[in-house]
């Protein structure tokens, strides 16, 4: 069914693009493109490369090609669009450093109707004005507020979800956690029922942002618009509320991201509309525990895998453990004691990157590595080109988190939040609920995968096809903190 979807999609939108382009026909741009193909006439290469990731292997895609052409730069087809997959360090480099003056960032068309704007303008505008924004969100005096929330919310999720079990699928599990955490942190909800009654929606929503773009009952993406209208009219309510609570003094204008936005004004004094915060709340949401669920699904994965990783993450884990009272929730310092344990959760992300990579437009003409690339062209990153390269990895399938020990990587080799102008707002929120996570599973916990080879899809993120089911065995004596 996923193959025939995916065919779908490539045939209906570059049937739209096709169309266009004999309507609007230009002549050849001069100077020479990049090295490559276009692939089948209409589709391009979108099959091969949504294929290569539900075959769980999304690099095959770019290192056929880089081995073929050029390991710098190629020619390819993807979406019904002429585009180009700038690689190495180098390639990332260019594209994260030319964020706005020759480049920007570029998502299909049908983005806007899952998240339509109240403002009248695009997702990617609307976009921009988010990225200004979100510093102050998680700037370090907010954060240092966030964890022992993120800790209280731990405890609860682990009680729950986790303890008195003998086997749990960690990737729902997962989600719950990192959904959880952004409710708290952004809108104030805690209540694990109103939690639940989010969370559907917003797995639809989710479906629905990366299914194919055909609105007909029933299709994932229908169902995905239907969601997203639903969750922005349960936002509103809550937004109305909380005006009166902050009018009555029944809220706190730092207890988060809700009454900082309804309380920030832009330069010209103006607030911004109920539909206007609904929307940015919408967005905070989605990017807020999609990718960090897919990071704390893989660590439990590797650490099954790898005993002596387990234990050093477990020594250092209990080390803060016994320094805390009964009850005494983790803070920022704990947090920076860490180090091993983060070395291992970037290893991690090295391997299985949430985020594969991105699509860019080219604003204007310009050359890159001797080759031109018109104005309209997407440009593509991946991760992988880097991650997976033995040139700035060395053995780049073996797990080895001393990799991260000094100053680390390379600039622009490790790149699981992006980089430059968008480099991800919540790289530092991702780390703090990744170790509060992790020190609450080994704290509780040893466990063994239930299917030792189930294979991994990357749908657009790494996901486990059975969820990642494990067996669980309790340490059996577990400190409070």
């Amino acid at each position: 069914m996923e193959v025939f979807y995916a065919s779908l999609l490539c045939l209906f939108v570059s049937f739209v693009f096709l169309s266009l382009h004999l309507l609007f026909y230009k002549t050849k741009p001069a100077g020479t493109l990049p090295p490559g193909r276009t692939g089948w006439p209409v589709i391009g290469e979108s099959l091969e490369f949504l294929s290569t990731g539900w075959k769980g292997h999304p690099e095959k895609f770019i290192f056929d090609r880089m081995a073929k052409y050029s390991i710098h730069i190629f020619r390819t087809h993807l979406l019904g669009e002429q585009a180009a997959v700038l690689c190495g360090a180098a390639g990332n480099k260019f594209l994260f450093s030319n964020e706005n003056k020759l480049v920007q960032a570029w998502w299909p068309s049908s983005v806007d109707k899952i998240f339509p704007s109240s403002a009248q303008t695009s997702s990617k505008e609307e976009a921009i004005k988010m990225r200004k924004m979100l510093p102050n969100f998680f700037k370090p005096e907010a954060l240092h507020r966030y964890v022992g929330v993120m800790d209280h919310i731990a405890r609860r999720h682990f009680s729950d979800g986790w303890e008195n079990r003998d086997e749990v699928v960690v990737f729902p599990l997962a989600k719950n956690y990192t959904f959880w955490l952004a409710c708290r942190l952004f809108v104030s909800i805690e209540d694990p029922s109103h939690v639940e009654k989010f969370a559907e929606p917003f797995n639809l929503l989710a479906a629905g942002l990366i299914s194919i773009p055909v609105d007909l009952p029933g299709t994932p993406f229908s169902k995905g618009i239907k969601a997203s209208n639903y969750v922005r009219k349960e936002l509103v309510k809550i937004i109305k509320q909380r005006k009166v609570d902050l009018a009555e003094g029944k809220a706190s204008p730092t207890q988060d991201i809700l009454s900082h936005m309804l309380l920030a004004s832009d330069e010209n004094g103006k607030f911004m509309q109920e539909l206007d915060i609904a929307d940015k709340i919408l967005g905070l949401l989605i990017g807020g525990h999609d990718t960090a669920s897919s990071a704390c699904t893989f660590i439990v994965k590797y650490l099954a895998e790898l005993p002596e990783i387990y234990d050093g993450v477990y020594k250092e884990q209990m080390e803060i453990a016994k320094t805390k009272g009964p009850g005494e929730l983790l803070n920022w310092e704990d947090l920076q004691k860490m180090k091993y344990s983060w070395n291992v959760a970037c290893e991690v992300l090295r391997l299985a990157p949430p985020l594969q990579g991105a699509f860019r437009e080219a604003i204007a003409d310009f050359a890159y590595n001797g080759f031109s690339i018109p104005k309209g062209w997407k440009l593509y990153w991946s991760a992988n080109s880097t991650h997976k390269n033995p040139e700035f990895f060395p053995e780049p399938q073996k797990f080895d988190p001393s990799r991260f020990e000094g100053s680390g990587p390379a600039p622009y080799t490790f790149v699981p939040f992006g980089g430059g102008p968008r480099m991800c707002p919540g790289k530092e929120y991702a780390r703090l609920e990744i170790l509060v996570f992790m020190h609450h599973l080994v704290k509780r916990f040893k466990w063994e995968k239930v299917i030792p080879d189930e294979k991994i899809v990357v749908d657009p993120m790494p996901i486990p096809v059975k969820g990642l089911p494990v067996r669980l065995y309790p340490h059996t004596t577990t400190i409070t903190a």
